[in-house]
């Protein structure tokens, strides 16, 4: 269901009505049950149950299971489609019901067909979560770094380690941890293992209290002697690089677009702000300095918009490598895009701007985080920069 094609008058744009009508089910959803939540629940730094249980009812999470498993099956350029429109709504929320699709995104790629029988199903029966166990204390873009180590013991791997900044783990029923077969590797000594939280020797060690994207669930968790059967591993063992990597390829258009999302809601809300607040008896959308402010922000979500589709149609066309550095083009500039056009919203808002009764102050918060997780912004640039001067074949 790809959106853009080749036409006989050239390249198309126009959504299909089967995606207007999936976007438009995303963007009631977000009016209507997650916008009239998003300031409690960011104060409360609540973790929205009650939402995920709806958008599970409705099909909005767990949209990349396959058919043949109970779910949809969508896309990754249709899977963007929703994204966006609940990310418009909150993305603190949008992410704690989106990300299963980054916690079950190894095993939909990597899984056999048993292990995606087993754990595939129950997300669609259930409104369950499942997480990306990736990062730790001292290995966060450098995930070689990382010191949690599996240990085979005959029918069994033991678990040592500690993991960090897991989206959902505190409510998860079952995460994808990475971990150390082989310590002397390096990235490929790697391997990467289905654990269910509640083994015995797993431990939420605290969920951690964030700046913005408060709505949802962070936290960190260790493992102590934490056995799981060898029928737990994702691959062969050394495959876990491989996993994470081609893991995070698939899900970061759906990252990127969520900051296109947060960079929408802030550019409506200064567009309304503008017409309405009058300094000198005119509307400050009228003074140069406001309106071009406003024209920019519109020009660049834009472009971030569309080169975010671009990324993902390229990852449905199976363009590989190719859709990689696709996918950190759109990640590095709707991440600084959101950045920019929600600074610039405060300072159309003035004094209110910076205001928790005003909606820009959270969104310039939430922005901040986009720049940061699946990749930092300067970790794209690496990947980028490494494909213009050292191109492989």
């Amino acid at each position: 269901m790809a959106t853009i094609e080749q036409t006989a008058a050239g390249v198309s744009f126009e959504p299909s009505e089967e995606q207007r009508s999936l976007r438009g089910l995303a963007r009631e959803f977000a009016t209507r049950e997650i916008r009239p939540l998003e300031r409690e629940y960011d104060e409360r730094m609540q973790h929205p149950a009650d939402v995920i249980a709806k958008a599970h009812e409705v099909g909005l999470i767990n949209l990349h299971v396959p058919q043949e498993y109970g779910g949809l099956g969508l896309s990754a350029f249709d899977g963007m489609l929703v994204g966006e429109e609940l990310y418009w709504g909150c993305s603190g929320i949008a992410t704690s019901i989106l990300a299963n699709g980054l916690g079950s995104g190894p095993v939909i790629l990597f899984g056999s067909e048993e292990q995606r029988a087993t754990w595939l199903p129950p997300l669609v029966e259930q409104p369950i979560l499942c997480s990306f166990g990736l990062s730790e204390p001292g290995a966060g873009s450098d995930v070689a770094a990382m010191k949690t180590t599996a240990v085979r013991d005959g029918g069994e791997y033991v678990l040592n380690g500690s993991k960090t900044f897991i989206t959902n783990a505190g409510y998860a029923a079952w995460t994808v941890v990475f971990a150390k077969t082989d310590p002397r590797a390096g990235h490929k000594g790697m391997s990467a293992f289905v654990v269910p939280m509640d083994t015995p020797g797993v431990t939420i060690e605290q969920h951690l209290e964030k700046m913005g994207q408060r709505a949802t669930d962070t936290s960190a968790f260790a493992l102590q002697d934490v056995r799981v059967p060898v029928e737990n591993r994702l691959g062969e063992e050394g495959d876990g690089f491989k996993i994470a990597m081609a893991t995070l390829d698939f899900t970061r258009p759906g990252t990127a677009i969520g900051a296109v999302g947060v960079a929408q809601a802030a550019y409506e809300h200064s567009v309304g702000y503008a017409r309405e607040r009058v300094t000198f008896d005119l509307p400050i959308a009228m003074h140069q300095g406001v309106g071009f402010m406003i024209a920019d922000m519109a020009t660049e979500i834009e472009a971030a918009r569309l080169l975010t589709w671009q990324a993902a149609w390229m990852l449905d066309q199976g363009h590989a490598r190719k859709a990689t550095l696709y996918s950190s083009f759109a990640k590095r500039f709707a991440a600084d895009t959101a950045m920019k056009v929600t600074t610039d919203a405060v300072q159309v808002f003035g004094g209110y701007g910076y205001i928790k009764e005003y909606p820009v102050e959270k969104l310039m918060r939430d922005a901040k985080l986009f720049q940061i997780y699946e990749g930092t912004s300067q970790i794209q640039r690496l990947v980028i920069a490494k494909e213009i001067f050292l191109p492989r074949d």
